[in-house]
């Protein structure tokens, strides 16, 4: 299991960013009692049969981890969002790409918490592999105040610089703080 719900969508959208994908796109949806994630790839997808294999936790492909007996991505999705009453559901079609989406009750004991969603949406804008990545992010608060912001690698790699300098990190984790914080 993971411990939040961030390292799980961290893990999918990884998997995505590694299926040879020109654009992986990430929304994040929070309000009331719902927490809901979806992530797509335009990557090299997989057929009906293959789609059914990922799901099946004792079963993996053997390329991406050779050393691996198991694929615990999916499985651990379904797991996570069917014990915290809510849902999943995984499309995929071989050559335009795949599309994960969750949902989770946010009262439900099960629920794993939330996790750092700045710091895993800075984790994900430094993932290797996509040509871009684009984060769409819509909190809804208790008092029906919304928030919502999207961000884009090329352009903030383009703004900052390198990704991987340790002072654009630094912006980049004070810049994603500051929206996530935005009470507009």
């Amino acid at each position: 299991m993971h411990f939040t719900l961030a390292d799980l969508i961290t893990d999918i959208t990884q998997n995505a960013s590694e299926a040879g994908a020109d654009l992986v796109e990430l929304e994040v949806t929070e309000g009331g009692k719902e927490f809901r994630f979806l992530v797509k790839d335009n990557g090299k997808g997989m057929t009906k049969e293959e789609l059914g294999r990922a799901v099946d936790p004792f079963v993996t492909d053997g390329i991406k981890h050779p050393h691996r007996k198991v694929g615990l991505g999916i499985p651990f999705l379904i797991q996570t969002a069917e014990q915290s009453g809510g849902g999943w559901d995984v499309q995929s079609e071989k050559g335009k790409g795949t599309m994960a989406t969750a949902w989770f009750d946010t009262g439900n004991v099960d629920t794993p918490p939330i996790g750092d969603l700045p710091g895993m949406f800075r984790t994900i804008l430094m993932f290797n592999g996509p040509a871009d990545i684009l984060i769409r992010r819509t909190l809804t608060r208790e008092d029906g105040k919304e928030t919502k912001y999207e961000v884009r690698k090329s352009e903030l790699a383009e703004a900052l610089g390198d990704l991987e300098d340790a002072t654009s990190l630094i912006l980049l984790d004070k810049y994603l703080r500051s929206l996530e914080d935005d009470e507009e």
